[in-house]
């Protein structure tokens, strides 16, 4: 139990942490905020009005889009602590039953019930926007389109970034160096960016700790430097706080002005990371790191350069680094360049996150996804995306050669994200937290018309760069949607073939197969119901293992499932079939482990179910969808059966087998099977060096002798054998399709399915137990 000194401590160490992994995107903006505001028409306007007016305009986004939107409201829109556009499309998936894939289930409900503690409420009737979109399936499309578009815009934002930030603070070397090439400042910031990828692979967290040091040295010096321009070069810019410099300066400049707030923008760009990062953190950690530190020290900066602007003007180019002291320079330019990296590779995290939760809810080619750091749920890093960022972000670099491009599209890339963001939070206002019509249309109309007004503005920048994030964006939400589309045809494909349980009946309890020793694992997408795969294998391959078990892994609309909740086991058909079916439940933040122990734990489980089935239908009250429950949730698990470690696979094995194993496993398989399966075993051994676990029935007298039996068989079967059956699908669209979707399916879904992970290697299935069983679709 902590006491409250100890909480004291741990938010203290959370601020501290929150400057390296959350803040260093927007505190890197003071370094091409006026200088892309001041590219365009604006430069005509060299006045001290005009610098007064851009300042307020920058203190006035900042506190009602970072301050008033993201710190104090969508903070406490989280997804039980988790941030970001697909937690809010999680949030709604949960209370508006508007995904695509009708995998749901009643057992599920129990889950959404925790995570939803706080802001359901059944006796609130039902809103007219829930019940449209449970009408229309159009309308559930529209709002996964909308979804997928906005984490597009944050991939494009993962590639604008690095390239922005690094780039930027480069080019302070110009300032002092005079004679020094633009492409001498681009070869130094690509080999930046390469190096940013590298240490993204190698593993960045092996310096993270070096990250908030970084920034929260930045932060002290540009507010030293703001504070040191305001008293030397002009005292009264406190003046510009006043909105009517605002008023003054559209008056003044009119359509330049307006143009200008593409600039403008970039002063916010950073603050999605704040909400998108919350699941590292707590939302009063970031609210007190926010209001107590960064919103101070950026608005002095700002200040002071504005400052520093206002008597010179022709500096506007290089304003943030021609407004350092001499004798700070240096210092500066060195920890502006630190501080770049930091920013981009906490950017690269946050793409690389989002990636992941896309993938987790079906709408992201399979990847490959690695946990970092164990002991910090989220961190993860995925090859595939980590290198094509890097390209990207040189592309951009080279592309554009210079900040003030990029900045055109960072501004409409960061626009459009937040502006999705707005529509979602304001269905989270009336759908989730269940507040009136009226309430959730001020939000949208108050927070989205700023933005639409900054968005016309920047949309005037597109052909100056502007059109980047959309190409990106464009291309991202293509492959999105059709890997979307074409799992979700071959799930109610499979769905609509799947085997009757009539006719898994009339095969009898040997389904008119020979059975061998073992447990054959299936893996299947369906959550109900016997997949067609499994009658095709059994028509080409007349032979199976003595138990069968149908696993479906699907990801349901909450961040974690813990892991007691994680196994849904149930019986197919009688007991005597000894057919099982398990449903692996994981939230969209959850990664799966080449550690964690599958096979083991689902050998607990169907013996936890099995005498819990025994018990009387009591024990499963309340975990119950028709014939599954949760078993681990029972004060009795882990009870049923002994675990036993043995050195590594293959070592001691028959010493260490039951004698009713071993029994059964000579007198069904020739020398010549066995040499085989040694020889496996021992290949599997140097593959995983993972620790055999036998199992043991304990002395229990059992009421029914069947459920002894049935417990004897399902540990003789995990000591004989475990195979994996996959499903190696190829999917064709309908001879009299339409010419769209022959080329969604036929060309990109196969395309991509071609060409991305295998499904055993996203399920952690060893090579050497693989079966794949090839079938074809036409949807």
């Amino acid at each position: 139990m902590v006491d409250g000194r100890g909480r004291h401590i741990q938010a203290l160490v959370l601020v501290y942490r929150s400057f390296g992994l959350v803040f260093g995107d927007l505190t890197i903006s003071p370094l091409y905020v006026y200088k892309s505001t001041f590219s365009g028409g604006l430069s005509h306007y060299q006045t001290e009005d005009a610098v007064f007016g851009v300042f307020s305009l920058i203190f006035w986004t900042f506190t009602l889009l970072s301050l008033l939107k993201y710190v104090i409201i969508m903070l406490s829109a989280n997804d039980n602590g988790e941030g970001g556009i697909m937690a809010l499309y999680s949030l709604l998936c949960r209370n508006t039953k508007c995904s695509l894939l009708p995998n749901y289930q009643a057992a599920d409900e129990e889950l959404f019930a925790y995570h939803n503690l706080g802001y359901s409420n059944r006796n609130i009737p039902s809103s007219p926007i829930k019940r449209f979109i449970d009408k229309h399936k159009k309308a559930k499309t529209s709002l996964l389109l909308v979804a997928l578009f906005g984490a597009c815009m944050v991939i494009s934002i993962g590639v604008l970034t690095p390239a922005i930030s690094v780039l930027s603070s480069v080019e302070g070397l110009k300032v002092r160096v005079t004679d020094m090439n633009n492409s001498v400042v681009i070869v130094i910031a690509c080999v930046l960016l390469v190096g940013l990828s590298v240490l993204q692979h190698r593993g960045g967290h092996k310096v993270a700790f070096m990250f908030s040091p970084i920034i929260i040295l930045w932060l002290l010096l540009i507010t030293v430097i703001g504070i040191y321009n305001v008293i030397k070069w002009n005292p009264r810019i406190y003046q510009a706080l006043s909105p009517y410099y605002i008023y003054k300066f559209f008056k003044d400049t009119g359509k330049d002005g307006w143009i200008s707030l593409g600039g403008i923008i970039l002063c916010i760009t950073g603050t999605e990371a704040m909400f998108a990062d919350l699941g590292y953190f707590t939302a009063g950690s970031i609210r007190g790191a926010f209001s107590s530190v960064i919103y101070p020290c950026l608005i002095l900066q700002y200040m002071g350069q504005a400052a520093f602007l206002t008597k010179n003007l022709s500096s506007v180019s290089t304003s943030f680094y021609a407004s350092i002291p001499d004798p700070l320079f240096w210092p500066t330019f060195v920890v502006a360049v630190f501080a770049a990296i930091v920013a981009s590779q906490a950017v690269i995290s946050g793409t690389i996150s989002i990636v992941k939760q896309c993938h987790a809810l079906g709408c992201f080619p399979r990847v490959k996804v690695v946990q970092t750091r164990r002991w910090i749920r989220g961190q993860i890093y995925i090859p595939e995306i980590n290198w094509i960022l890097m390209i990207l972000n040189l592309a951009v670099t080279v592309g554009f050669r210079d900040a003030n491009g990029i900045g055109n599209a960072y501004g409409i890339a960061y626009l459009t994200a937040t502006f999705v963001t707005t529509w979602l939070m304001s269905l989270i206002i009336n759908l989730v937290w269940h507040k009136t019509l009226v309430l959730s249309l001020l939000f949208i109309l108050f927070f989205g018309s700023i933005e639409i007004i900054f968005l016309s503005s920047s949309c005037m920048r597109i052909p100056k760069g502007g059109w980047v994030p959309f190409v990106i964006a464009a291309l991202f939400l293509l492959i999105m949607y059709v890997w979307h589309y074409g799992c979700r045809k071959k799930y109610l494909y499979d769905a609509h073939n799947k085997v009757s349980m009539k006719w898994i009946l009339t095969q009898g309890p040997s389904l008119g197969i020979i059975k061998v020793p073992g447990i054959g694992i299936i893996y299947t997408e369906l959550a109900t119901g016997i997949p067609s795969m499994f009658s095709h294998f059994l028509t080409n391959l007349p032979a199976f293992y003595q138990v069968v078990v149908f696993v479906c892994v699907k990801t349901v609309p909450v961040p974690y499932v813990p892991h007691k909740e994680r196994y849904l086991i149930g019986r197919i058909g009688p007991k005597s079939y000894r057919i099982y079916r398990c449903i692996v439940r994981n939230g969209y933040k959850d990664v799966n482990n080449s550690e964690d122990d599958f096979e083991n734990d689902l050998v607990m489980s169907i013996a936890e179910f099995i005498q819990l089935e025994a018990e009387g239908p009591r024990t499963l009250d309340g975990s119950v969808d028709g014939r599954m429950a949760v078993v681990r949730t029972s004060e009795k698990f882990g009870t049923r059966l002994r675990r036993s470690e043995s050195a590594f696979f293959g070592e001691s094995s028959s010493s260490s087998s039951s004698p009713v194993a071993s029994t059964t496993v000579s007198s069904s398989k020739s020398a010549l099977l066995q040499n085989l399966k040694s020889m496996n075993r021992q290949e599997s051994t140097n593959l995983n060096r993972k620790p055999t676990v036998r199992f043991e029935l304990l002395n229990t007298k059992y009421k029914d002798i069947h459920v002894k039996k049935e417990l004897l068989e399902l540990v003789e079967a995990k000591h004989a054998e475990v195979a994996y059956v996959v499903g190696h699908s190829h999917i064709k669209a309908k001879w009299n399709s339409s010419f769209l979707k022959k080329f969604a399916v036929n060309m990109m879904y196969s395309f991509l399915r071609k060409n991305c992970r295998a499904p055993s290697v996203g399920l952690n299935i060893p090579h050497i137990c693989l079966i794949e069983v090839g079938m074809t679709y036409q949807v």
